[in-house]
C-alpha cells in the first residue's frame, strides 16, 4: 500500500517548464503590475500577456527582488500589483456572455517585492462571493488559484480583500471560456474552486496546458517514485461522446500504478488530500480520469474498486477502456473530514493492478450572493467616473454588505438583485453639472447632493424617478428654473425638495425672466457707476497726496484758526449743551463718534468728535475744516461750525433727518423699501456733481502735478 499526499504535488511547479504553443483567441491574459500600454508574448506558452491598467485603477506596481529572478521564471511573475489602500480592490473583466461558463485563474509570487520579507494572508472574491484565502509565507513559492463559474452578468470582478494580515498583491490574472457542457456541477448556484489538478506519471516536470488543452487548464506533474511506476503511450487517447471533461490526450497518455503489484499481494493504489482550511469544513468534489494504455491480451484484466474514506465512490468495479477517456466522479460533495483518502483496489478477478491517469479536486462554492442590478451598477460607475469620486468604491456596490460602498443603502437581497435606494454625496467636492446618470438609478428613494459645487440646471429627468422621496440640493451653485414636475411632487407631498442656498435658482420661467431683466439693469447701472467711482477714488487719492505735501510743508500749512471761520467756532462747553452732554450717539466712523444735537435756534445738527489730538491729527482736522467751510453745494452736507478747544476737536454739520445713504440703499429708512435703480443712479450722479468743488478740482490738479 502506498500513500501519496496530493497537496505536496504543487512543489513540482517551482521547477516545472511549460509546454505548448499558444493561440490566445478568446483568452484574456493579464500581467498584473506590467507598465501600461505594454504587452508581450510569453516564450514558453506563446500566449500574449497585456498590462492590467485597463482592468483596475487602484494599486501600485512593483518588481520582485532580483534575488528571486531565475532564467526559468515565467515573465508574469517578475512584477506584481499591490494594494495598500482600501479594504477591497477589484479587477473588472468585461465582454462576458451572461449565463456562459468561464475559468478564471490568478497567480501569486511574493518575491519580497516590498523588501519586508514578510508573509501575507488575504481573501479572494469571485464577483460578490468568497473564493479562497491566499496564504503566502515563502517568497519563492508560486501559488495558483482557479475557479470555474457561470457568469451571472456580462462582466466579472476578481477582488483582493485585505483581512488585516498583510498587503494583498497579485502576479497575473487569466480568463478562459469553457464549454457549457463541461463540468456540469459548475452552475448558476455553485462554482468549483480548484484545489488540485494532477497529471499522473509524466516522465518530466512539464506542466501541460494550452494548446494541448484547448481550455488552458494547467495539469501539474504528479508521481511517487519509487512506490509508483509510470505507464506511457505515444498513441492518441480518444474522447468519448458527450465527454463532460475533455481531458487532453497529452494528460491521459501517462498513468501510474503500484510497483511490483500482483494479485497475490492485493495491490492497492492510495492517495489523499487534507481539508484546507480545516476550520471552514469545505465541501469537495473529485474527478478521477482513466485510460487503459497497455495492449491487453485476452488473459489480462484490469479491474478495481474505488472507495473514498471506505465508502464506495464507484457503484461497481471499474475497468478503463483502452485508449479512450473515462472518468469516475462524484455527484454529491463530501465534507466533515480532515483527510480524504482514495483507495483503488484490484478485484479478485483482476490480473493487473489499478491505475490512475489524472485527478481533479474542487471545493464547492455556493453562489449565495446576488450581484447588484446591472443597470444600477452601470449608473453608479458612470457617476463615480463623472465626478472622480475617491471613496472606497470598488467591487459590487451593495454585496456583500460588509463591503458595501460608503454613502449607499441598498434594497434587501431577498427581493432579487439588490437595488440602490439611497445615495448620499453631501460635501463630497462634486463639481460640474448634475449628470443624468442619477436618473438611471430607478429604485432611488433618497438623493443627497447638498453642499457641493454643482452648477447648471436641475435635470428634469430626476422627476421621472418613481420612488424618489427626498432630493437635497442645498448649498450648490445651481441656476435656472426648478423643473415643474419636481415642484408638483413637492407641493403634493410626495417629494421633499431642498434647494436653499442656490442664489441663481428660480421657481419658474417667469421668475427667471424677471431676474434676467434685473440682471440686465444691473449691468447698465454698473457700467454707469463704475466710472463715477473711479473718479471719486482718484479724487480721494489726490486729497491724500495733498495731505502728504502739507504734512511735509511743501504744499500749504494751515493756521491754528482757519481763515473766515471765527463765526463758526464752538467751545467744548457749547458742544455739551448742544448734544445734551453727548447723550444720543447716532453713528461711528474712521473720524470718530457722531452725536445728535440742537442749536439755540432749534436747528438740528450732527456733531462729529475727533478721536485723537496728536499734532498730525490736529493739522489734518484744520485742513478738513478749512475746506468744508469753503464748500457750498446743494448735494453736499453743509458745515455749520467746528471746535478746537484744548481737549476737543469736532465738526458741527447739517443734520440729515431721513437717515444715512446706507439705510436707504438697504431699505432700512422710512418705509423700508430699497431705492430703485433709477434713484441709485441719480444719487451717484448728484454725488459726482457735489464732488466738482474747488477742493476736489484742486486735489486732482495736484495729483496731475505729482504724476
Amino acid at each position: 500500500m502506498v500513500v501519496w499526499f496530493l497537496f505536496l504535488a504543487t512543489m513540482f511547479l517551482n521547477n516545472a517548464g511549460v509546454a505548448g504553443q499558444a493561440d490566445d483567441t478568446g483568452f484574456v491574459s493579464i500581467d498584473c503590475g506590467l507598465a501600461g500600454n505594454f504587452s508581450y508574448k510569453d516564450a514558453s506558452s506563446t500566449l500574449t500577456y497585456i498590462s492590467d491598467e485597463a482592468f483596475i485603477d487602484t494599486g501600485t506596481n512593483h518588481n520582485i527582488s532580483a534575488a528571486y529572478v531565475t532564467s526559468t521564471l515565467s515573465p508574469h511573475y517578475l512584477n506584481v500589483r499591490s494594494f495598500s489602500n482600501g479594504t477591497r480592490n477589484c479587477y473588472t473583466i468585461r465582454s462576458l456572455v451572461k449565463g456562459e461558463k468561464y475559468l478564471v485563474r490568478a497567480t501569486f509570487m511574493y518575491g519580497n517585492y516590498d523588501g519586508l520579507n514578510k508573509g501575507v494572508i488575504f481573501d479572494l472574491h469571485i464577483g460578490v462571493n468568497y473564493w479562497k484565502s491566499v496564504n503566502i509565507s515563502d517568497p519563492d513559492k508560486r501559488t495558483i488559484a482557479e475557479v470555474i463559474f457561470v457568469a451571472p452578468v456580462d462582466y466579472i470582478q476578481v477582488c483582493l480583500v485585505n483581512t488585516g494580515l498583510g498587503t494583498p498583491f497579485i502576479s497575473s490574472l487569466d480568463l478562459r471560456p469553457i464549454k457549457n457542457s463541461l463540468y456540469p456541477l459548475a452552475n448558476s448556484s455553485q462554482s468549483l474552486a480548484l484545489q488540485h489538478r494532477l497529471n499522473a506519471g509524466p516522465t518530466d516536470t512539464t506542466i501541460i496546458r494550452y494548446p494541448d488543452d484547448p481550455h488552458d487548464r494547467m495539469w501539474e506533474p504528479w508521481s511517487n517514485v519509487p512506490y509508483w511506476t509510470e505507464i506511457t503511450t505515444s498513441s492518441h487517447v480518444q474522447s468519448v461522446q458527450n465527454d463532460i471533461f475533455e481531458v487532453p490526450s497529452a494528460v491521459l497518455q501517462t498513468a501510474v500504478t503500484p510497483v511490483n503489484a500482483t494479485p497475490a499481494n492485493a495491490s492497492e493504489l492510495k492517495f489523499f488530500w487534507l481539508a484546507d482550511p480545516p476550520n471552514k469544513d469545505p465541501e469537495y468534489l473529485a474527478n478521477l480520469h482513466f485510460s487503459e494504455l497497455m495492449n491487453l491480451t485476452k488473459d489480462q484484466k484490469r479491474e478495481f474498486n474505488i472507495t473514498l474514506n471506505d465508502a464506495m465512490f464507484s457503484p461497481e468495479p471499474f475497468s478503463p477502456d483502452p485508449l479512450y477517456a473515462n472518468a469516475v466522479y462524484g455527484f454529491k460533495p463530501v465534507h466533515g473530514r480532515q483527510q480524504y483518502i482514495f483507495t483503488l483496489k484490484a478485484t479478485a478477478n483482476s490480473t493487473l493492478p489499478p491505475i490512475v491517469n489524472a485527478v481533479e479536486v474542487f471545493v464547492v462554492l455556493q453562489v449565495s450572493g446576488i450581484p447588484t442590478d446591472s443597470a444600477d451598477v452601470s449608473a453608479i460607475n458612470a457617476i463615480k467616473s463623472q465626478y472622480q469620486i475617491k471613496r472606497d468604491w470598488y467591487g459590487d456596490p451593495c454585496v456583500p454588505k460588509t463591503y458595501a460602498w460608503d454613502g449607499l443603502n441598498c434594497s434587501d437581497v431577498a427581493s432579487g438583485s439588490p437595488r440602490i435606494t439611497v445615495l448620499r454625496l453631501a460635501s463630497s467636492g462634486l463639481t460640474g453639472e448634475i449628470t443624468n446618470a442619477f436618473a438611471n438609478l430607478k429604485a432611488l428613494q433618497t438623493l443627497d447632493l447638498s453642499h457641493n459645487n454643482l452648477t447648471g440646471s436641475i435635470p428634469a429627468v430626476l422627476s421621472e424617478l418613481p420612488s424618489l422621496a427626498i432630493l437635497d440640493l442645498t448649498g450648490n451653485k445651481l441656476n435656472g428654473p426648478i423643473p415643474s414636475a419636481l415642484l408638483t411632487k413637492s407641493k403634493d407631498g410626495s417629494l421633499t425638495l431642498r434647494v436653499a442656498d442656490n442664489a441663481d435658482l428660480c421657481y419658474d420661467e417667469t421668475e427667471c425672466n424677471q431676474w434676467k431683466k434685473k440682471s440686465n439693469s444691473s449691468k447698465i447701472a454698473i457700467a454707469i457707476i463704475v466710472p463715477i467711482v473711479v473718479v471719486l477714488i482718484l479724487g480721494s487719492a489726490g486729497i491724500l497726496i495733498i495731505r502728504k505735501f502739507r504734512r511735509s510743508g511743501s504744499y500749504m500749512k494751515p493756521s491754528k484758526t482757519p481763515e473766515n471761520m471765527e463765526n463758526h467756532q464752538f467751545t467744548y462747553r457749547d458742544l455739551e449743551q448742544i448734544t445734551n452732554n453727548f447723550q444720543q450717539e447716532i453713528g461711528r466712523g474712521g473720524f470718530g463718534v457722531v452725536y445728535s444735537g440742537c442749536l439755540v435756534d432749534g436747528t438740528q445738527v450732527a456733531v462729529k468728535m475727533q478721536r485723537d489730538r496728536s499734532t498730525q491729527e490736529v493739522n489734518d482736522f484744520m485742513v478738513e475744516a478749512q475746506h468744508l467751510a469753503r464748500i457750498h453745494h446743494r448735494n453736499l452736507v453743509s458745515l455749520i461750525g467746528y471746535c478746537n478747544d484744548e481737549n476737543c476737536l469736532a465738526l458741527v454739520l447739517e443734520y440729515m433727518s431721513e437717515g444715512s445713504l446706507q439705510d436707504h440703499l438697504r431699505g432700512r429708512a422710512g418705509g423700508g423699501q430699497p431705492l430703485t435703480w433709477r434713484e441709485r443712479i441719480q444719487i451717484a450722479l448728484d454725488s459726482a456733481k457735489g464732488a466738482k468743488t474747488n477742493r476736489i478740482e484742486y486735489a486732482i490738479n495736484a495729483l496731475r502735478i505729482v504724476i
